[in-house]
This record gives structure tokens, sequence and C-alpha cells, in this order.
């Protein structure tokens, strides 16, 4: 389509409001080939082609354009270039075309066929151009690439090149490729000095090893670096990354996040939240701190760890958790704490550490002890190993090293507790995770509350021997057996001072022990959240076609001139159209409730123009208006639709009751038809309003050239 043809749809909106303050230079003609005048037909044209010589070569303000053949309206300062079209800008700019028009008025360009626009980082090709040499900016709307070589190729339905700035925006169905990577996004601004990438709207950053999701986000296209700052997501081969701000390193597979932060591990089913984290991929590692929790998700009982810092490595088959400092765990039926927990999910070890602290004035040194609950049953000692079995998710048995201590409060007396003691423990459970059997070697020493059926108080059993066996009954004390040279005696409780009723060490710690994964986080000071850096958010394009352009072209004064001059291949559109933006349904004119409109997103009945869409979201009937200057007169409104939905075409007043002059009902099919409406409006005071109404939710319907016509009798 020519420049003429689109920019006169837009011309007769506006009214010039002033004058330009100097008067445009005329295009000059460097080199004319073979020169025709031709006054009789057209004054001031003149019609050039090239010869042997070479091109035709005229030049404006800067501008140098050659092509095979030119036709130069002298006395509207207009021309067209036909074969072979080059137009270039001083040293950066360099278009190419088949076909070009350019106006010495309004330095407004439009190229078609197999346009290329080169500038010293970048190459755009489209099949139309519009270049606007005032604003040093070019914009397509039916397609365009770009390619850089070190950035890779970007596709766009729109796009945008800002020449001052070296900056393009693309929108709609944005794709960047490149050999290591594939960016697709709705919009995306593009700086092609830098290679700077940012990201609007759902977007993906695809790799041979990850797939980056997020909402907004940054992407250096040349170092391979970039970050998110809206629901960003990163999926690797088996983990899912996701915070709140990340920064990601696709040159080493690595990746850090601040603030709600999430890592699922897909194969070993578990979680690990935080508010910092770092990924490795390569390394098969995972580090995160700031309230981090490690979640083993089991289809019975998850088990929940918290620690100040977590570390997850190894390839999935072996990976290796490991907790540090302050370290809680939480299952619904065993729990505990340690200064370090480290564990072997292959082997299905856990090992509960006590590390030698550095100073001796650390208030939680004593207690760092490890210690485990199950039951009513407390386990403390230097270090526990847990084994389980990862495929029945359950507790096989248990390892206390060095200063084993089981203690368990009695049941009826409130500071009476039974106490095993001794060199190690050794643990069996039973299927549902409860002790069944505990085997104390080596130095046992014990106390023991006996009571009879009833529970009555016998008396207080205290003794030593090598070792002590316990048997427990679900999960309580049913039975126990001494060996090794038992020293026992039973003692009335009036005959057994309290003073010595607790065993060298004891150490109750019932009050430590998490009853709820809230507890996990009752020592952790209050949670402040690191303030992210955001980026700024997306800034439409403005129109293109803007009022200030549309004065300028209609300040030109040539465009119906021009027109009449030109051959049958042109055909004005109507020109009595009263509506204003009759295509640019987005414009403020347009009046619009209850419905998301989409710009140039198919194709119109015209098939080098494009058409927007409609989409009905609202619980009402949506509508799209533009309200007239005009309160009386016979009118024509016409209007072209296609899609799915059930929808009406009216004429209205603008005031008072909303008075309906005119409407249909109009059932919309797969195919481009003209619907329209005549009708007389009376006299009562108020503008007529052209609508499209009933536009329910989730109809979705194209749009293209609204017309309204004053019949004139």
């Amino acid at each position: 389509m020519k420049i003429l043809k689109s920019l006169f749809i837009f011309s007769f909106f506006l009214f010039a409001t002033q004058i330009y303050s100097q008067e445009p230079k005329k295009i000059e003609i460097k080199y004319g080939g073979f020169l025709e005048i031709k006054e009789e037909e057209t004054p001031g044209l003149k019609v050039m082609t090239r010869d042997d010589s070479g091109q035709v070569h005229v030049v404006h303000e800067g501008v140098d354009m050659y092509c095979d053949q030119a036709l130069l309206y002298s006395n509207e300062n207009f021309l067209e270039a036909y074969g072979n079209v080059s137009m270039k800008q001083g040293d950066t700019i360099n278009m190419t075309a088949k076909y070009a028009e350019y106006s010495g008025q309004t330095k407004l360009a439009f190229a078609s066929g197999d346009v290329v626009l080169t500038e010293p980082n970048s190459t755009l090709t489209t099949d139309t151009l519009y270049f606007d040499r005032l604003k040093q900016q070019s914009f397509y709307r039916t397609g365009g690439r770009v390619v850089r070589d070190s950035s890779g190729t970007i596709t766009s339905r729109i796009g945008r090149y800002y020449m001052d700035s070296k900056k393009y925006q693309f929108v709609k169905d944005v794709i960047l490729v490149h050999p290591e990577y594939t960016i697709n996004t709705n919009q995306l601004d593009f700086y092609s000095e830098s290679g700077y990438a940012y990201l609007y709207g759902p977007s993906t950053i695809t790799t041979a090893d990850s797939k980056t999701y997020c909402e907004k986000g940054f992407y250096d296209t040349e170092r391979k670096i970039g970050h998110g700052v809206k629901n960003t997501r990163i999926d690797y081969d088996n983990r899912i990354f996701e915070g709140d701000s990340m920064y990601f390193d696709n040159n080493r597979s690595f990746a850090s996040a601040t603030n709600n932060i999430k890592v699922t591990d897909t194969i070993n089913n578990s979680v690990i939240k935080g508010h910092y984290a770092e990924v490795y991929k390569d390394k098969d590692s995972v580090f995160i701190t700031k309230r981090a929790l490690a979640i083993s998700v089991q289809e019975k009982d998850s088990i929940y760890m918290h620690a100040d810092t977590l570390m997850v490595t190894g390839k999935p088959e072996k990976r290796i958790t490991r907790a540090f400092r302050n370290v809680k765990m939480y299952k619904s039926d065993m729990s505990g704490k340690a200064d370090s927990i480290h564990v072997d999910h292959e082997k299905g070890l856990t090992q509960m550490i006590n590390l030698a602290r550095l100073s001796s004035k650390d208030a939680f040194a004593v207690k760092r002890r490890p210690v485990l609950w199950n039951e009513e049953n407390q386990m403390t000692g230097d270090t526990i190993h847990i084994y389980s079995n990862p495929k029945t998710e359950t507790i096989d048995s248990l390892y206390v090293f060095y200063d084993a201590f089981l203690v368990s409060q009695d049941t009826i007396s409130d500071d009476g507790f039974n106490q095993v003691k001794g060199k190690t423990l050794t643990g069996f459970f039973d299927e549902t995770n409860k002790l069944k059997t505990v085997y104390i070697n080596k130095n046992a020493e014990s106390i023991f509350y006996a009571r009879d059926d009833k529970q009555e108080l016998i008396g207080i059993d205290k003794a030593k021997s090598g070792s002590i066996t316990i048997e427990f009954n679900n999960g309580e004390l049913e039975s126990y057996y001494r060996a090794q040279q038992p020293d026992a005696i039973t003692y009335p409780e009036s005959q057994f001072p309290k003073n010595a009723r607790k065993l060298k060490d004891f150490d109750w710690r019932g009050d430590e022990r998490p009853m709820s994964v809230e507890d996990l986080f009752s020592d952790d000071p209050p949670l402040e959240l690191s303030k992210i850096k955001g980026i700024d958010d997306y800034v439409p394009q403005e129109e293109f076609f803007d009022e200030e352009m549309m004065e300028r072209i209609e300040m030109a004064g040539q465009i119906s001139k021009i027109i009449s001059s030109r051959s049958n291949e042109i055909t004005p559109p109507e020109t009595k159209n009263l509506l204003l933006y009759n295509n640019e349904f987005d414009n403020k004119i347009w009046y619009k409730h209850d419905l998301k409109l989409e710009n140039y997103v198919t194709t119109s009945p015209i098939s080098d123009l494009t058409a927007s869409n409609v989409i009905g979201i609202g619980n009402k009937d949506g509508h799209i208006l533009q309200e007239i200057n005009k309160k009386t007169g016979t009118f024509h409104f016409s209007v072209w639709l296609k899609g799915k939905g059930n929808i009406n075409l009216l004429f209205q007043e603008s005031g008072q009751d909303y008075t309906r002059y005119k409407s249909i009902s109009i059932a919309l099919t797969n195919h481009w038809k003209k619907y329209s409406i005549t009708e007389k409006k009376d006299d009562d005071g108020n503008n007529l309003r052209c609508v499209i109404s009933g536009i329910q939710a989730e109809d979705n319907f194209s749009i293209w050239n609204a017309e309204l016509e004053e019949i004139i009798d």
C-alpha cells in the first residue's frame, strides 16, 4: 500500500492549527537520467528514468535517494521512487526497497516491497515501512525482522525503531532466535548498540539447559546474563527455581534469587524455600538461606527441616542435603534439633551432628547437642544417625553415639522422668514410625517409675548395668531388661530423695520441641525482606500516526492534488467519513467498555492492511462508540466485521435518555462482511453516537474501517 493512501486516511481527521515557521527545502535532482516534463498532465511533474550512466539520484536535507525511475511532483515537493530504491541518511541509515514515497513537506517516507533498513548495529527487514525523519523513527505493523549478529534475529508483528536512542520497540508475537537461546514475549525493548533486551508481559528465554519465565525482565543478549523481577521462574532438567527477583547467567547455568524463593526437585519430590538462594545446575547444587526450609514431600507425612543455611548437592539419584546452624526438623511423629544435619537421600541416612563451637560464650552451645523426639521419648547424644527406607517412607532404626540419653516423662507425676543413659543407643521402629526396641550399651544407668496395672506407683527403680534393652508398645515403655552385672534397687517414693531422681547430665528439653511447622521458626529474629531494585514499567508505544503528524500532513496541503493526478492504481478512500480514527480503535476518541482491544493483529479485507480484534471481558454488555458533533441529519454508518458473537449496530443520542434512532442485531460469521445502518436523527440538541454494543464475555471478533457519512439530499 502506498503512503498516499495510508496517510490520506488520516489527513482529513484534523484541521491545520498553525503553519510551518520555515519553508521546507525543495527536493533537488542530482542526476535525472532520461528526463520527461509532463506539465500538461500534472503541473510540476517530472518523470526521470535511469540510463547507462546510473540510477536517478535526488537529495533532500541530508538524505540521498537512488532509484530506477522517479516521479517528482515539484509543486508539492513530493517524490515517488520505483525499482532498486535506496535511501541513505548520512553514514548511519540506509534503506532499500522496491518502491518508496517521500514528502519534502512533511519529511515522511513510506517504503514497500522487500524493505531493508540498515544501521551500524542491526538490519531491519519488512514488507512495508513508515519513516518519520522529523522524529527520527521508523515503524511497521504488518510483521518485520531485525538481525543483530551477536544477538540473533528478532521477529514481531509490530515494530518501531527510535534512531536517536538506537532502540527498537517490538510488540505482538515477538521472537528472538539465537543459536544458543530463544526469547518469546509480547513486548520487547531492544537497544541495538548494547544488545540489551527488556522483556514485558509473559516472556520465556529457552536454552538447551533451561527455560526462564518472567513477566518483567532484562537480558543482555551478548553476555547471556539477565534478571527478572516479576513472577520469575527457571526450569532446569530436574529443578524448578522461583523467586521475586532473580539473576541468571546462562553461560554458567547459574542463578540466584532474593525473596520468596522456592526450589522444587521434580525427581526426588522435595522443596526448598527461603529468601536468598543460589543454584548451580552443572554442579547440581543449591544454596539457600534466610528462613531456609527443606520439605521432603511424602504421601503419608512430609518432613520439614529449617536451618540458617541449607545446601543440596549431587545428582538426583545421589542427593545430599546439608543444614547448618540452629537446625530444627519436624514430622508429625518425630522432631529434632541439632547444630547441623547431613542427609544422604540415596542411603536413607540422616546424621544429626554437634559441631564444636569456637566461643564458649555462645548461649546455645550446650543445647546444640542433637536431640530427637519420638512420641513421648526424648533422645540426646553427641551424634545421632537415623536410618530410613526412602521407598516405604518409614524409619528403620537410629543410632546415638556417645553420651546417649533417653528420657520420657512419667505418665502421672509432673516432675518424674524415666531415664536411661549409656555410651551408645540403638533404636528400632515399627511400621508406624514408633519406637519398638531400644538397646543401651556400656555403662548403662537408669531410673524408672514402676507402676502396676492401675498406674499406682510401686516404687522408683535405680540401677546400673552393662546394657539395657527396653521394649515399647505403641510408643510407651512396656518392659526393660538389664544385662552384664546389673545392680538395681527399687525405692519407695518416700525413701528416694528428690535430688537423686535425675541422672547426671539430665537435660529435659521438652519446651524446645517443635510441635508444628511454624515452631521451626520460633527462635528466628523478625524477617526483613531485602528491597528489590526493579525495572521500570513498560511504556506502550505512542501512536505513530499521532495528532502532531496529522497536523503536519494537513499543513502540507498537497495530498488531494497529488491523488487527483495519480493513475487508476490508486483508489482514494471515502473522504466523507465523519469518524475520527476510523481504523485506530485504541485511540482515546473511541470510548470502550468491558472489552479488550488488540490492535493490528489480523489481516483486513484489503490484504496489505491490518485489522483489530475485540474480546468481551465483562459481566455486562460491552461496547465501543464514538460521539460525532452532529445534532441532526440523515446518516449512514458501516463497519467491516467477522468472528464469533451476536452484537448490535446502532445510532443514539449522546445525552438525556440516550434515545436510539436505529439498531440492528448481527450474528457474526467467520468471513469478513460489511454491515451498515442508515437513519435520520432528530434535532434534539444532543450529538450523535455511533455504537457497536452487546459484546458479551468471550465474544471475539475482528473490526475494520468504521465509516459514517451524512447523506445530503
